[in-house]
């Protein structure tokens, strides 16, 4: 079994994919005002298809992470990916976290992030 991602590991992987979304988004809407509608559906975007056909966003991909099933360390279904990153983007279930350091978005889509 692969060793769970630290906390500190899983936020520095969240930051870079809100930083490249929000990059993008300046890049597209050439403003840097009234962007953050567009920075979470880019983020959304990024963190869905990246994770269904990497098994990582591109964040987590640069910090050596993979997101899989829990318990047995599978690739995740794309029903899994989908409400995983919903419930990200709502930020309070990814903040509360259990005493194995899943945040409810895992406990919820049966996931867990593993060092790669």
């Amino acid at each position: 079994m692969k060793e769970s991602a630290s906390i500190a590991r899983r936020f520095a992987a969240i930051v870079l994919d809100w930083l490249m979304s929000w990059a993008v988004a300046a890049l597209i809407f050439q403003s840097f005002l009234g962007l953050g509608q567009w920075i979470l559906v880019i983020f959304f975007l990024e963190v869905l298809i990246l994770t269904a056909l990497q098994g990582a966003s591109a964040g987590q991909r640069i910090l050596k992470l993979r997101v899989v099933t829990w318990p047995d360390q599978e690739f995740v279904n794309p029903i899994q990916i989908l409400l995983r990153t919903f419930l990200i983007c709502l930020v309070i279930p990814a903040v509360i976290t259990d005493m194995e350091s899943r945040g409810l978005h895992d406990r919820f889509a049966k996931t867990v992030v593993v060092v790669a």
